[in-house]
């Protein structure tokens, strides 16, 4: 194993400057599995001390491959569409949330000579239409969609393909409508579940060096943006970038991608509308599809990479425990994205599912259809579906508290499902009930060893109690935090905060907290 370091060195500074390799040709890649590159394993560090601001001018895949364009309407929106091939219709659902289509070239085009390859990007996202509808962006929107293009296609069955966030999203379109699935693939796929996966794992192999200088990136891109006045999209085209050179394509990748794909993921592969990824982002997190899977008679294939480091180790185990008749393949040389760490391999093993395929009779079809209706009978009576299938909005806190009864705290044993019982109490300004919450929060987070959770509680205790007027006693909240020396930074978007715990709770000891309103008025 190779272990070392290369680093640029010079002075840190926001400079508009042309970063210039010689490109690899992707077409290297179509051949075979990628050989004697860097991969994290090798543990290089390059630093690039200045922002690049230029990103080298390669064209999309799209226009090098003969695909079938079309745009589809599917019913207050149109969606971009490609299909190359024949065969059995194979529909690929992209990342993210937020990601594009474009993830997929040009790899699945091996894929055309046995099956119907479509491509599109999701509402709000790549070249679809950024229209949110009469009811906003939802996962349940998404799925509408989807089978909205399968109609317009004339597809009866189809094998349904999600990647990562697209197969919590392929889960969720087959139960919803299993008549149309013909096969299910889950690749490097979100669970969907309520259920721990396990810390992340996604900057095991970034040094401290890297960590820091991608600190720095994200502030000078904001001066730049504000500086230059550019658009979102060319703001977060250059962060992407310039965090790719900077060592941050270690998080979900095995391989270095070449000069020529880092740009190419920068200029198409994540384009999505304002806030599109927290809204989706919400709405998923309201859908739990434990057990939906117990009774499911579609053939069903689970593709693994050992080195994605996105969730925790035990989250292979855990998405093939919710589909106990599933196969599952580890590929041991890939990362997240296996389609292109393991071309030849994963082909072969997505071929093999489809040619192979059984066709799935109506009476199982009917029989798996029954047995959801009694999965969802069973899971909305609990306090943890009330709390988890609402909303982070205002109206979602009005909705919830109406339900709420004051043992669920005794019940609920999870931190995060206590944060969402404690913010809307707080809605609502039922101060005492909620730092009831937050207490609750913070005894189950000590139990569980875990000190961001721990710290969170702690904050939200002493914002109740400045509010309640209180105040020596949220001194008190806020100096078991700051010593504590929490650094993670913790977002709560719904009312556009973010803190690192420790430092914050240090201003809170000489500022009391000040009422902050809910910004999501209907999330």
């Amino acid at each position: 194993m190779r272990s070392h370091r290369i680093f640029r060195v010079g002075a840190v500074a926001l400079l508009a400057t042309t970063f210039s390799l010689p490109l690899v040709a992707d077409d290297e890649i179509l051949g075979g599995e990628p050989e004697n590159r860097e991969t994290v394993l090798d543990r290089v560090v390059y630093i690039e001390p200045e922002l690049v601001t230029n990103i080298p001018a390669v064209p999309r895949w799209c226009d090098r491959l003969h695909l079938e364009r079309r745009r589809v309407d599917v019913g207050d929106a149109e969606l971009f569409v490609e299909v190359e091939g024949s065969g059995v219709p194979l529909v690929l659902i992209n990342g993210g949330p937020g990601g594009t289509h474009h993830y997929f070239h040009p790899w699945f085009s091996r894929a055309k000579d046995y099956a119907r390859v479509i491509y599109y990007d999701q509402r709000g996202c790549g070249l679809s239409d950024f229209e949110p509808g009469e009811n906003g962006y939802s996962v349940e929107q998404a799925v509408a969609d989807l089978d909205a293009l399968r109609r317009d296609l004339g597809v009866d069955k189809w094998v349904v393909l999600g990647y990562s966030y697209g197969g919590f999203l392929g889960q969720l379109y087959t139960i919803r409508h299993p008549e149309h699935v013909a096969g299910l693939v889950l690749m490097s796929a979100l669970p969907g579940m309520w259920a721990d996966l396990g810390n992340s794992r996604q900057y095991e192999f970034i040094t401290d060096e890297e960590r820091t200088r991608l600190e720095e990136i994200r502030q000078q891109a904001r001066d730049y943006s504000k500086k230059m006045e550019i658009t979102r999209r060319e703001h977060l085209q250059i962060l992407l970038y310039n965090n790719f050179l900077n060592g941050d394509w270690k998080r979900q990748q095995f391989y270095k991608p070449s000069p020529e794909r880092l740009a190419q993921i920068a200029l198409y592969e994540w384009d999505n509308d304002k806030d599109f990824n927290s809204i989706m982002g919400a709405s998923r997190g309201q859908v739990d599809l434990t057990g939906a899977f117990e009774e499911n008679p579609i053939p069903t294939l689970i593709l693994e990479g050992k080195w994605d480091l996105t969730w925790g180790e035990s989250k292979p185990e855990i998405l093939m425990g919710n589909h106990p008749h599933a196969r599952s393949v580890m590929f041991d040389n890939s990362g997240h994205s296996i389609y292109k760490e393991e071309p030849d391999k994963l082909f072969g093993v997505i071929e093999e599912f489809v040619r192979n395929l059984q066709p799935v009779s109506r009476v199982d079809v009917a029989t798996y259809r029954q047995a959801l209706t009694g999965w969802e009978e069973g899971k909305v009576e609990t306090p943890e579906y009330a709390v988890r299938s609402v909303g982070w909005g205002l109206s979602s806190s009005q909705k919830l508290v109406e339900k709420y009864k004051k043992d669920w705290l005794g019940e609920l044993d999870k931190p995060l499902n206590l944060l969402r019982i404690g913010f809307a109490l707080y809605d609502v300004e039922d101060y005492e009930e909620a730092l009831r919450a937050f207490e609750r929060m913070e005894q189950v987070a000590l139990a569980e060893g875990n000190p961001d959770w721990e710290a969170v509680g702690l904050i939200w205790q002493g914002h109740m109690l400045d509010l309640l007027g209180r105040r020596e006693k949220a001194i008190e909240r806020y100096g078991r935090v700051v010593a504590m020396n929490v650094e993670e930074t913790t977002h709560h978007n719904s009312y556009g905060m973010g803190y690192s715990p420790s430092q914050y709770a240090g201003e809170r000891t000489e500022t009391p907290f000040d009422r902050i309103e809910n910004q999501w008025p209907s999330r």
